[in-house]
């Protein structure tokens, strides 16, 4: 893919510098949807880098600022193509700043605009209220909450542990509108 640049960040395809930077997140990561990609070992790291950088599913997000990968988004299409699953995964010494908001609104536009994407979703855990409030503020709709769900842990007993989760979406004539309501804000 093309870079992409904001204000504060770059958002580019993922390479094998990235490795730390990648670690230091996925070493213990956060959001238990993310449990599957837990990483070991700076060599782990590069490898998944590498892995991730021979394709635009997966985008690295740089802050200029602080010369570092902080985050990644992805996008994973559908049978069709038209409809993509989106999501992101950022640091969390880097919370509360706006990042997800920025990288993923740019992200979004990029989608919807230059590849003209019909439909995006993501799927949020009901305990990850960070999320949810970010798919909010980006125009998705909650469209369902699924009840035991996904699992992605296990008790002491080894049962599964079962997740609520809901779902989001935008389709692109929302986001265009919701474009179009900004301009007419700022005119």
């Amino acid at each position: 893919m093309e870079e992409i640049r904001t204000e504060r960040l770059v958002l580019r395809n993922f390479q094998a510098e990235d490795a730390q930077d990648l670690l230091s997140y996925l070493r213990d990561p956060r959001p238990s949807c993310f449990f599957s990609q837990r990483l070991q070992n700076l060599d782990e790291a590069e490898a998944e880098a590498i892995k991730r950088g021979g394709s635009d599913e997966h985008i690295a997000v740089y802050s200029s600022e602080h010369r570092r990968m902080i985050g990644d988004l992805f996008a994973t299409a559908d049978e069709e193509g038209d409809t993509l699953s989106v999501g992101w995964n950022f640091n969390s010494d880097y919370a509360g700043r706006g990042y997800a908001y920025e990288a993923a609104r740019a992200m979004f536009r990029w989608l919807f605009d230059e590849r003209q994407i019909r439909r995006l979703y993501a799927y949020v855990e009901d305990n990850n209220l960070a999320s949810q409030r970010l798919c909010e503020k980006l125009g998705m709709r909650r469209e369902g909450l699924f009840l035991e769900f996904i699992s992605f842990t296990k008790d002491e007993a080894g049962h599964p542990l079962y997740e609520n989760t809901m779902q989001y979406a935008l389709l692109r004539r929302e986001w265009q509108h919701r474009m179009q309501g900004s301009v007419d804000k700022e005119a």
